[in-house]
């Protein structure tokens, strides 16, 4: 896939640090309830870790008790999605539409009326405060 913002991965890597090149770039996960952002709700916008590109609005959050960041909306046009067979399980997978980071996966077992469950990293995560 072609992704407006196209770095090396030697340029990942330094700029996102081990950790977040980890879960961006390699598609890791974030152990269940250690992100930062898993119990935050302040009021504005999460953007894409590596690019910026904004994501989700703080409205769209939502405790699903799950231990990772969880949403029932995003903005539109801003996440692509894919199939994702690992792991013996058949999810859809979800990633920046601006450069390809992975974010997370997303669930049609939402509890607000959406009935979706975007189930992100923190560390996939930054957030601009209103």
């Amino acid at each position: 896939m072609s992704y407006s913002v196209e770095k090396s991965e030697e340029q990942w890597k330094a700029e996102l640090g081990e950790e977040k090149y980890r879960i961006l770039r390699q598609k890791g996960t974030e152990y269940p309830h250690t992100g930062k952002y898993n119990l935050h709700f302040e009021n504005g916008t999460y953007c894409c870790g590596a690019c910026g590109e904004p994501l989700f609005e703080s409205n769209s959050k939502f405790e699903s008790h799950c231990g990772w960041p969880s949403f029932d909306e995003s903005l539109p046009g801003k996440i692509e999605y894919v199939k994702d067979t690992s792991h013996g399980m058949l999810r859809v997978e979800i990633l920046c539409a601006k450069c390809g980071g992975h974010l997370g996966h997303v669930f049609n077992d939402g509890p607000t009326p959406t009935g979706i469950r975007y189930c992100v990293n923190s560390l996939s995560l930054d957030f601009r405060k209103k």
